[in-house]
């Protein structure tokens, strides 16, 4: 469906002329500007459009104007492309950045370790150095890429420096959600780069670090990151061989940036440059992280702290930076924006995102305050008063969801705690504060499992399995032990019905020997979930019967004493009637 688009001019200005292919937020193109002469290329990133309701449009209109200027702002590095415009055309929304002329970094990457074109350890280190500094900047501004892999990096064909691009993924740090990356979204040339906390929701600026060093290994070794092996205990890759041609102070640094826990890793672009500086036997110079322009965003409250290094304090934005999910998730469904327009709606609008940054903050009545000083005949006006309303109704649901979760933790019930922590509407201040109260319901749920486990285990080993899974079926399926359980309970029931068929066939040998006590108290030990309980059921009935009848003929042999003959043929045929009676089979 790509191609139909080949040849069409958007906006009277920029005609399509080729595909770049598409990805999980929209489908990219090369295109000419033909209001030059010269005919400029660009790149023009088609965005999906997706219904949204009528109550989101206003915060949708925000996220837009937010992220524009989060991409205009990082286009002012010499290494990252400036965004030129974004607009909206027949209901679907469009960015236009500058196109780079190069190759990108797969051109350059081994293919494998027979091919004879791995890296010096000099070449790798002038990467890092080239593409550190890239991050440093980005990260300054409170932006994660959340994609760095080879294809994102292109080598510029005029300066050969190494250009950062698609910033599909990105996600400011206001209107950042932690959020799960379903692996169904993420393109197959990304895995392997993505550290595992992406995948949970818990992106941090050192995600970005996993994936340069994981592109660094690679250029050392001609294996791309999934070939490599994993330490089944530590879940480390394990990447350096005694053939692997690395000094020790690098591989350590390798290693460092692509630990598994995201809290053994370096924690800022700007701590592993020092240490390479220190590998050279340099000393780091002052980096410019803004490149003479401020912070997008202010400092804002947040649970979400990056923990200090061991070598630096990293600067108080990185530590309130979050991720969400990819920014083009949020550029749907807009009006019509320029970067460059001057109209008064851009500034009133500038007053709404700043009202909802104190809402976010917790600042509920600043908010509402501050939006009320847009004027009734600004255009936007009828949004300002849905949002105010909207603010008011979702403020009082986050209080009453926050007050039952509190309510929930004080009388033990963890998992009704995390149940109603995940109704709390999107509004950061609830959020935070509810996490709070989700972490200690946690805690108490994995001490809960672990006790609960311990004696499923203890029954299970004495051939109780009823009640071990009965243990199992208590621990709460938020647990982390998930897997665990239903692998467990899957295990006990296969158990369970074995045991209940050996309990049916001794039963069965007890009776055919007479025994129809052993028979009986056999077939009571059968659990009623199981295959062979209704089967057993008619046995009971039937050996409790000839149970009965059998003592009653052995009291009556007993009761029976007399010296008469006759009195005595007539006891033994009466008793060989009853033992008739009993059918032995």
């Amino acid at each position: 469906m790509s191609h139909y688009m080949i040849g069409k001019v958007l906006q009277s200005r920029y005609q399509i002329v080729d595909s770049l292919g598409a990805g999980v937020f929209g489908q990219t193109y090369t295109a000419i500007d033909i209001n030059y002469p010269e005919n400029p290329r660009c790149v023009i990133k088609q965005l999906k459009v997706s219904s949204s309701p009528a109550s989101h449009i206003s915060t949708l209109r925000l996220h837009f104007l937010t992220e524009t200027e989060t991409l205009k702002r990082l286009g002012s590095h010499h290494q990252i492309p400036k965004l030129i415009a974004c607009f909206e055309e027949h209901e679907r929304l469009y960015l236009v950045q500058e196109f780079v002329e190069g190759h990108d970094l797969t051109a350059e990457l081994p293919i494998n370790q027979q091919w004879g074109c791995l890296w010096t350890e000099s070449e790798v280190v002038d990467f890092l150095e080239d593409v550190l500094e890239i991050l440093n900047f980005v990260h300054s501004h409170g932006v994660i890429h959340c994609d760095i892999k080879p294809e994102n990096l292109i080598r510029r064909r005029t300066d050969g420096k190494l250009v950062l691009i698609d910033f599909g993924s990105i996600q400011s740090v206001n209107f950042g959600i932690d959020a799960e990356f379903p692996i169904d979204w993420i393109p197959v040339t990304s895995l392997g780069y993505i550290p595992p906390e992406q995948f949970i929701g818990q992106t941090r600026p050192n995600s970005d670090i996993y994936a340069l060093g994981m592109i660094a290994i690679q250029a050392l070794t001609g294996l791309e990151p999934l070939q490599f092996k994993v330490d089944t205990f530590t879940n480390e890759i394990i990447w350096r061989t005694p053939d692997t041609p690395v000094n020790d102070y690098l591989a350590a640094i390798l290693s460092r940036m692509i630990r598994y826990d995201f809290q053994e890793r370096f924690q800022s672009a700007l701590e592993v440059l020092r240490v390479i500086k220190h590998m050279k036997g340099e000393t780091l110079p002052e980096i410019s992280s803004t490149q003479d322009n401020a912070p997008l965003v202010a400092e804002s409250p947040s649970d979400d702290v990056v923990p200090e290094s061991n070598c630096e304090k990293l600067s108080p934005l990185l530590t309130t930076m979050k991720v969400g999910l990819a920014a083009n998730s949020l550029l749907m469904g807009f009006g019509v924006y320029s970067l460059v327009s001057n109209s008064p709606a851009y500034s009133e609008n500038e007053t709404l995102y700043r009202a909802t940054k104190n809402y976010q903050a917790g600042d509920l009545q600043g908010a509402i305050a501050l939006a009320k000083t847009i004027p009734s005949y600004s255009n936007v006006y009828p949004e300002v008063q849905a949002t105010i309303e909207e603010w008011q109704q979702q403020w009082l649901e986050a209080a009453e969801k926050y007050l039952l979760a509190e309510e929930a933790l004080n009388e033990s019930r963890w998992s009704d705690v995390m149940k109603t922590a995940a109704q709390v509407p999107d509004i950061l201040y609830w959020q935070s504060k509810t996490n709070q109260l989700v972490e200690q319901a946690r805690v108490h749920i994995e001490t809960q499992t672990q006790s609960l486990l311990a004696k499923a285990y203890e029954r299970a080993e004495a051939r109780d399995f009823s009640t071990a899974l009965n243990y199992l079926r208590q621990i709460p399926e938020e647990s982390s032990a998930g897997t665990l359980v239903q692998k467990k309970l899957a295990e006990y029931s296969q158990k369970r019905q074995i045991r209940a068929a050996y309990f049916l066939q001794n039963a069965y040998k007890k009776a055919a020997f007479g025994d129809f006590d052993g028979a009986v108290k056999f077939l009571r030990q059968i659990p009623k979930d199981t295959t062979v309980y209704a089967q057993a059921q008619t046995k009971l009935q039937e050996y409790t019967q000839k149970q009965r009848w059998q003592t009653q003929s052995q009291n009556l042999a007993l009761s029976v004493v007399s010296p008469k003959q006759n009195s005595s043929r007539l006891i033994n045929s009466n008793f060989e009637t009853q033992l008739q009676e009993v059918n032995i089979r």
